[in-house]
Parts: C-alpha cells; sequence; structure tokens
C-alpha cells in the first residue's frame, strides 16, 4: 500500500506517541481535525494502524507477576501452505503472547506467558511439542526487562551517560 507524505507523517507521530490528540494532530499537519479522523479512519480499516497499546509493566504489581518465556521452534513446513498452517495453530494459543517466522536455525520463535515456569513448561511440552510436524523446541526464560518496543522499561534512564572529559 503506497502512503501520502501526510499519512506518513501522521503515522510517525502516533508512533512517537499513541496518545496524542487529533487537535495536536492537525496542527502539526496543518489540517483539519476532521481531516485527521479520516486519515485515522482509513489506515485502521487498511489494518495500517493495527492497535494502540499501552505498555504497562505486571511485574511491579503484586499478585499479577508473570514469567516470559521465547521458545525457538524448529518445523517442517507443510506442502502447499509452507508455515502459515501450523503457525495459526499455534498463535491461537492463550499462552502465545506472539509469534515471528525467522531466518536462521529455528524457523518460528513464540512468546509465551505463564503464572509460574511449571505452567510454560507444561506449555512447551504437552501443546507446542506435540504438535505434528514440530521438530525440536529451545525455551529461554526472559530474567529481566530494559527495553520494550522502544521504551525504557528498567535501567540507568534517569542517569547521566556522558563521558567524562579531563584536561
Amino acid at each position: 500500500m503506497k502512503l501520502t507524505n501526510e499519512e506518513l507523517e501522521l503515522l510517525a507521530i502516533l508512533e512517537e506517541n499513541h496518545k496524542v490528540s487529533n487537535e495536536s494532530i492537525a496542527m502539526q499537519l496543518g489540517t483539519s481535525v476532521k481531516h485527521v479522523q479520516q486519515l485515522l479512519d482509513k489506515l485502521e480499516k487498511e489494518n495500517v494502524i493495527v492497535s494502540y497499546p499501552t505498555l504497562i509493566d505486571w511485574n511491579k504489581i503484586a499478585g499479577k507477576e508473570t514469567i516470559v518465556a521465547m521458545i525457538d521452534v524448529k518445523v517442517t513446513p507443510q506442502r502447499g501452505v509452507g508455515f502459515d498452517e501450523l503457525a495459526e495453530r499455534i498463535y491461537l494459543y492463550d499462552e502465545v503472547r506472539s509469534l515471528y517466522l525467522m531466518s536462521g536455525t529455528y524457523d518460528l520463535s513464540v512468546t509465551v506467558e505463564g503464572k509460574t515456569l511449571k505452567e510454560i513448561a507444561l506449555f512447551v511440552s504437552n501443546k507446542l511439542a506435540t504438535i505434528e510436524n514440530v521438530i525440536s523446541t529451545t525455551t529461554h526464560f526472559m530474567l529481566k526487562k530494559y527495553k520494550h518496543d522502544g521504551v525504557i522499561i528498567e535501567g540507568n534512564e534517569g542517569k547521566d551517560r556522558r563521558m567524562v572529559v579531563s584536561p
């Protein structure tokens, strides 16, 4: 899909801050609020804008902590459908947060969430590994999240990171 410069500017504004008001966007683009809404409606209808996420660090809320694992999956692609049918079967599980077709040693990268390590282990052993055409899995547990979708979660974001230069 080919987008206009105005649509590209709108997307850049939203990518930086999805909570910005239509009035502010209209001012930045030099257009009307009504026109901004029309552009948004078009981009949403075409699935260029997929969602407006809120990033919450659930691990800071008592009782809401989760374990996140990234699972590398090696599969045998199916004749006529490649990886798509198998990917659909995997991404329909509630535990799956994201799924990507990858180049390299493994074919699929699956991100899953659970309340405990055992819950994720049972997902891998009882659901994922038992799917026909899944050859192998490798599970990596996330220990700490520093940055997600361009947003610093935890780290040295408040410190002055410039090198000290002295004569």
